[in-house]
């Protein structure tokens, strides 16, 4: 498994990514998330130009995972972090997240965050399980209720969210 810097070559491979991660939402009653457009080209771009895009690639040299954020009221948040179906429970979405918050921590910034759907199991609980906890509504800094205002309009509050946090080692 090696971690690079996402090339503008690698975008649409990504797209393809998000589309194949998605699929899993639909056995849990969430086909609008396995049917949402995966970012834009030009959203990736404007990650991987500021250097906050990573992908991961197998021992054959494809890319099955990528992440992609930015800082956000002193700490990096992911904004997406998806594995494909067919790598998925071997230890990936954790090594590209424990890379990020090395990036991070070598950018001055003490922690990562991110929002996820709380009653599904490769979310918050995953999510718990390798470090973060849930931030309390009065915890949000304004940038994360920016980003939980947003998600709300695009109609992702159907289902529970939380804002989660870790600190960088």
């Amino acid at each position: 498994m090696r971690i690079r810097p996402a090339t503008p070559a690698d975008l649409p491979l990504l797209q393809d990514i998000e589309r194949a991660a998605g699929e899993p939402f639909r056995a849990l009653g969430m086909p609008e998330i396995a049917d949402d457009e995966p970012p834009a080209i030009n959203l990736l771009e404007r990650f991987r130009a500021a250097g906050h895009a990573w992908v991961t690639e197998d021992a054959d040299g494809r890319i099955v995972a990528y992440l992609i954020g930015e800082p956000v009221d002193g700490a990096f948040h992911i904004e997406q972090v998806s594995v494909h179906p067919g790598a998925a429970h071997r230890g990936v979405g954790r090594t590209l997240i424990a890379y990020a918050a090395d990036r991070a921590r070598d950018q001055g910034l003490p922690g990562l965050t991110l929002t996820t759907f709380t009653e599904v199991p490769w979310n918050a609980p995953y999510y718990e399980r390798i470090g973060f906890r849930v931030l309390a509504e009065p915890d949000l800094t304004p940038g994360l209720r920016k980003i939980r205002a947003t998600e709300a309009e695009h109609g992702l509050d159907r289902w529970p969210r939380v804002c989660m946090y870790r600190a960088t080692p």
